[in-house]
This record gives C-alpha cells, sequence and structure tokens, in this order.
C-alpha cells in the first residue's frame, strides 16, 4: 500500500502548515494553529449536544481527523472508532497525533481504536451507541453497502434509544450542479427510505466541498442547537432540514 505524508502551506508563515495524510484514498487534515478543517469533518462537531449521553462511535475512522475535532470541542467524549487498515492506525499514531487521543482528557474522553470491519456485527458497545458517525470510502467513493436501506437498518440497532447517526454521503455526480436536490445522491435516498420521517440533510457550501451530509431522528430545535455548539457551527446547523422522499 502506498502511503504520503506531507505538509499543505496556505502561506509564508510555516507557522501555519497543515499535516496532510493521504493513504490510497483515505484522505486526513490536522492544522497546526487551527482547529476548523473547512470541510464536512467540521459538521460532526454538532452532533453531541443532540445526543443522549454516552459513547459515539465513528466507522470509518481514518487518521482520525473527526476525533481530534470532537475531543477538542467534548473533551468527556468517550469515541469508540473502526478503522479497517492497520497501515493507517500505525502511521496516524506515529505521525498524526492518535495515540494522544487514546489518553484519557482531563475530562475522561479518550478515543478507544479498533482495527477491523466497522460494518461488522461486532461492532458495537453494550447498551448501544449514543451517536454513530459514519464516513465509510473506497477508491474515492463512498462504500456501495451505504445505499443499501438494509445496511442502515443494521447500523440503527447499534443505537441507543434516542441515539442519532451522522454520516457523510459524499460529494454530487459528475455535471450535478449546486442547486440540484438531494436525490441526486443514492445514499441519502437509501437514509430516506430506511428512515422515514426520520431524516435530515444539508449540502455544505462550495468553498467548503462538495458533500451531503445527513442526520437521522426528528429535526432538532434549530435555535437551541444553534445555541449549543461553538460559535463557528451556529449559523451552519440552522441549515439543516427535513428530508422527504420525492
Amino acid at each position: 500500500m502506498s502511503s504520503s505524508w506531507s505538509s499543505t502551506r496556505p502561506s509564508r508563515d510555516t507557522s501555519s502548515w497543515t499535516t496532510t495524510v493521504r493513504i490510497e484514498n483515505v484522505h486526513s487534515i490536522l492544522p497546526k494553529t487551527t482547529v476548523w478543517t473547512n470541510s464536512y469533518w467540521d459538521e460532526f462537531v454538532s452532533l453531541p449536544p443532540v445526543l443522549p449521553l454516552g459513547p459515539v462511535a465513528l466507522l470509518g475512522l481514518g487518521a482520525g481527523t473527526a476525533a481530534h475535532l470532537m475531543l477538542k470541542f467534548w473533551p468527556w467524549l468517550q469515541l469508540v472508532g473502526w478503522e479497517i487498515d492497520p497501515l493507517i492506525i500505525e502511521l496516524s499514531r506515529q505521525y498524526f497525533g492518535m495515540s494522544d487521543l487514546e489518553k484519557p482528557t482531563e475530562s475522561g474522553g479518550s478515543l478507544s481504536v479498533h482495527i477491523g470491519d466497522a460494518l461488522s456485527l461486532s461492532a458495537t458497545v453494550e447498551g448501544g451507541f449514543a451517536g454513530i458517525v459514519v464516513d465509510l470510502f473506497c477508491d474515492g467513493k463512498i462504500i456501495p453497502q451505504l445505499q443499501e436501506v438494509e445496511t442502515w437498518l443494521q447500523i440503527a440497532k447499534k443505537l441507543m434509544p434516542g441515539g442519532r447517526i451522522m454520516v457523510n454521503c459524499g460529494g454530487a455526480d459528475v455535471g450535478e450542479s449546486l442547486t440540484s436536490p438531494w436525490v441526486q445522491n443514492p445514499t441519502i435516498k437509501a437514509l430516506c427510505s430506511a428512515f422515514p420521517g426520520q431524516l435530515n440533510w444539508k449540502r455544505l457550501s462550495e468553498k467548503e466541498s462538495v458533500n451531503y451530509v445527513a442526520l437521522t431522528g426528528p429535526l432538532p430545535d434549530l435555535d437551541e442547537w444553534s445555541a449549543s455548539v461553538p460559535s463557528e457551527l451556529s449559523t451552519k446547523v440552522k441549515q439543516w432540514v427535513p428530508c422527504e422522499l420525492l
């Protein structure tokens, strides 16, 4: 497996360099002087305020970008991550600060790392997860299992009562305009069929990326949600809307 590590430089000031990992088609970033990635990973930070108390699963851990973000703002979180490739975990512990995330914070939160299939029946905890973050890609594309209704029904069985799933649903098809509806995204279509009346979605702005993200459960009170997240996300959470089959 080929891998590469690099620093990307947005300016002449080296203090702002960003660590980037690319292992085949796995891509993670770790900004040096700022927390935010200006991509879909930032959306995952908004999830804990709309969850019951309990562990949160990261299905598709990669090099740990989401884990870094979530423990930065919610240091009490018990994160449980699954990554299928042991090389990614090895290099992430060595170069990407993942080993620091595995140590308890002052508030008691940490990341527990599991190497294996994130969709296996064993990828669960007793009592269920309060939340599940799904970010599963292969060869640069969302894995085909996530376009199947049955997959989502099985993932939902791993939730505790009141738990939610937040999903990176991938980007737009070639030639799709920025104003096209969610129906163009097969993952959201599968989610909407699996959770009728219990799915919400949004599309990130062009300057961030072209990703769709989805959230299961009833639409949260957007004003309360906005007030409970970091200020950088307070406007963004108000962009969520319910999803209805067309």
